[in-house]
C-alpha cells in the first residue's frame, strides 16, 4: 500500500482548489516557502524544463505514460542517512485528475568514490551512472528510473537521478525477528547482493576468487563488525557535537 495515492492522501492538502504539498519543516519545504524571498516563479519554471528533460530518459513506453501527467507541486525532502549532505526533492505529478497522482523523488547524485582508484566512469552525468548501476544490478527496477543535471541558484550544476517516491517495496522490523528468522533474512539478503555482483561483474572470476573455502565469509563477518563498532563511535561523535554546540540539532523530527 506504500504508493503514490497513499503518498497523496498522507503529504498533501487542498489550498485555493489546488493539491499542494504539505510544509512540514524541516523535513519537507514547498519550493514556494523555500525560496519566498526570491522568484520561485522561475525556479519552478527551470525544474519543470529539468522534468522535461527526465522524461526524455525514459523507456519509450514509460515516456508515453508519465506524458500524460502535469507537474503540480515541488518540494525539497530530507532523506536518509546515506544521503547525508546531498539535495534531495519531490515532485507531484497529476494525470486525469486530483486523485490520479504520480510522486517522483530527485536525488542528487555525484561522482563514484570509486573513480579516484579506477578512473573516470563511462558515462559523463553521475545521475545517468547511478540509473545504469540500478538497471544492471536489479532483476526488476523502479520503471520510471531517470536523470538530469541542473544549474543551482548558487550557479553550480548538479547531476540528480529519478525514481518513485514511494514504490510499493516492502521493509521487515528487523529488531522484531527472532534468530531464526534473523538467519533466513540475511541468507536472503547475501544472494540477493551476490546476484547483483554476478549481473555486473565477471562472474566467473568472482565464484574462483572466493572459492569453497571460509576465508571470504570470516573477512566479511570482521567487516561487518568492524563497521558496527565504528557506527557506534560515530554516533558518539555526533552526540558530543551535538551538545557541545558545534553543530545544530533538531530532535524529534
Amino acid at each position: 500500500g506504500k504508493d503514490s495515492v497513499r503518498a497523496l492522501s498522507k503529504l498533501t492538502h487542498i489550498k485555493d482548489g489546488e493539491v499542494r504539498i504539505t510544509s512540514v519543516p524541516p523535513l519537507i519545504v514547498p519550493i514556494r516557502e523555500l525560496f519566498a524571498d526570491q522568484d520561485s516563479e522561475a525556479l519552478e519554471t527551470a525544474l519543470r524544463g529539468h522534468y522535461r528533460e527526465y522524461r526524455s530518459t525514459l523507456e519509450g513506453s514509460i515516456r508515453h505514460l508519465v506524458e500524460g501527467f502535469r507537474v503540480a507541486d515541488i518540494a525539497r525532502k530530507v532523506v536518509g542517512v546515506g544521503s547525508v549532505g546531498t539535495r534531495a526533492w519531490i515532485m507531484l505529478l497529476l494525470g486525469r485528475d486530483d486523485g490520479d497522482p504520480l510522486f517522483l523523488q530527485m536525488k542528487e547524485a555525484e561522482s563514484s568514490v570509486l573513480e579516484e582508484h579506477l578512473g573516470r566512469s563511462r558515462f559523463a552525468a553521475p545521475g545517468r551512472r547511478v540509473v545504469e548501476g540500478q538497471r544492471l544490478m536489479q532483476a526488476a527496477s523502479d520503471s520510471f528510473l531517470g536523470w538530469f543535471s541542473a544549474t543551482g541558484i548558487d550557479g553550480v550544476r548538479r547531476a540528480f537521478y529519478v525514481r518513485q517516491l514511494w514504490d510499493q517495496k516492502g521493509s521487515v522490523e528487523v529488531e522484531a525477528m527472532t534468530r531464526a528468522r534473523f538467519e533466513g533474512y540475511a541468507e536472503m539478503c547475501g544472494w540477493t547482493l551476490a546476484r547483483a555482483h554476478a549481473r555486473t561483474g565477471d562472474r566467473i572470476a568472482l565464484a574462483a576468487y572466493l572459492g569453497n573455502g571460509r576465508s571470504f565469509d570470516r573477512a566479511m563477518e570482521d567487516f561487518a563488525e568492524a563497521y558496527a563498532d565504528q557506527s557506534e563511535r560515530d554516533y558518539e561523535a555526533l552526540q558530543q557535537a551535538a551538545q557541545a554546540g558545534t553543530i545544530r540539532v533538531e530532535h524529534g523530527v
